[in-house]
């Protein structure tokens, strides 16, 4: 069976932790022949994009790359772009399911095009919602018209339209007004290798010796950029550094914005809270491994879903439509941005190691069981 995956409303990078590069990786382990049509365009380690040469090839999880030129020659964030050869792509492919990442771009009318006129089964997901998309009115205008008009013209040929959160879904019904009968939830998870691989290769005594981070320490870990949008990272830091028990530690990496750097740095004192910068994305897994706790007081990042997959208990900010983080127990939500909450709720598991243990025996159990990418991948294309 062949499967395509239509990864063009923004870069695609090989070789990430990202969704698409984790559907179209267990799918091809699990046997299919599996494609991804995207545009020229990568993020680079600097955050910047750049243009790839190579128009196709095989990237190392075995999956056909193609990737297009833009029409007029434009970078891949230009709104009104469309694909050189998008439609003579698909047909060479022949695929038998097509699944489309995100629906904002003009091409789609070439994927219905192709619907009409072969057997293939669709599927679309979507990432969008009220905090990261349509937040001026001309965007929501243009979600509630344009974007509106494609997905809708799709509608007929879509097996299923996933939301990858909960309130993402709550945007496909609202802004795009589809059926809730095909709309469904498909989480985003973690890389089942990337677990063996941290608990083969004993990631955790490693990081932990690394940092200097004793077994009997209780360690506390946070990731992702600090930004203007997750400032709250500081407030963690604080509330760590106010905590009368030399038994907890905190290290939180990831890149910070100019801004905030200097600030970070001194709420860094080398040994209880330890900002380590920025670390390669396929070394997460062996961070996240070290940790007994992971507290994200900001907004929703993959690393909820990779954490969770991973069978670590959590502190997450509380946010409507992304509690499906938690599986019954294995996160506490964060209702406040303040110091004072996230130290009490830290010091009440520190001083409470039986809830600790609860919050634990979920996170292994039903956590690792539902946020795992290989069952993520068949549940994608309903192959259960």
């Amino acid at each position: 069976m062949k499967i395509l995956h239509i990864c063009v409303t923004g870069p695609y990078t090989d070789d990430w932790n990202y969704q698409e590069n984790l559907l179209t990786k267990y799918q091809a382990k699990a046997g299919y022949h599996v494609s991804i049509l995207a545009s020229q365009w990568a993020w680079k380690e600097d955050g910047k994009i750049e243009k790839i040469v190579q128009t196709c090839y095989r990237n190392k999880a075995g999956v056909t790359v193609y990737r297009l030129p833009i029409k007029g020659d434009r970078d891949v964030f230009y709104r009104y772009k469309r694909f050189d050869g998008f439609l003579e792509t698909i047909e060479f492919i022949s695929p038998d399911i097509i699944f489309i990442h995100n629906l904002q771009f003009f091409d789609i009318d070439k994927i219905i095009e192709y619907a009409k006129l072969y057997i293939v089964r669709i599927y679309a997901d979507n990432h969008a919602d009220f905090t990261n998309s349509a937040r001026s009115v001309a965007a929501k205008i243009f979600y509630k018209t344009v974007w509106r008009y494609y997905a809708k013209k799709l509608e007929p040929f879509v097996a299923k339209f996933y939301g990858v959160l909960p309130i993402r879904l709550d945007f496909l019904k609202d802004i795009y007004g589809l059926s809730t009968e095909k709309l469904e939830l498909l989480v985003m998870g973690a890389d089942d290798d990337k677990i063996f691989e941290a608990k083969e290769g004993r990631a955790r005594e490693v990081i932990r010796s690394k940092y200097g981070i004793k077994p009997d320490e209780f360690l506390v870990m946070t990731g992702g950029k600090i930004d203007e949008w997750k400032t709250q990272t500081l407030l963690l830091m604080q509330a760590v550094g106010k905590i009368q028990n030399e038994k907890i530690k905190l290290i939180v990496f990831g890149s910070a914005i100019p801004e905030l750097i200097q600030k970070v740095n001194e709420l860094s004192d080398g040994k209880k809270v330890q900002y380590i910068g920025w670390i390669a994305s396929d070394l997460s897994y062996n961070y996240w491994s070290a940790a007994d706790l992971a507290v994200f007081p900001g907004r929703h990042s993959v690393f909820w879903e990779q954490v969770a997959g991973m069978g670590i208990p959590m502190i997450c900010k509380y946010w409507e439509g992304t509690t499906h983080v938690d599986v019954g127990g294995n996160v506490i939500f964060l209702k406040q941005d303040s110091v004072e909450e996230i130290q009490s709720i830290l010091q009440y598991l520190l001083t409470n190691p039986g809830e600790y243990q609860k919050m634990l025996d979920v996170a292994c159990g039903k956590g690792k069981e539902k946020f795992s990418y290989k069952e993520i991948s068949r549940k994608a294309i309903q192959m259960e």
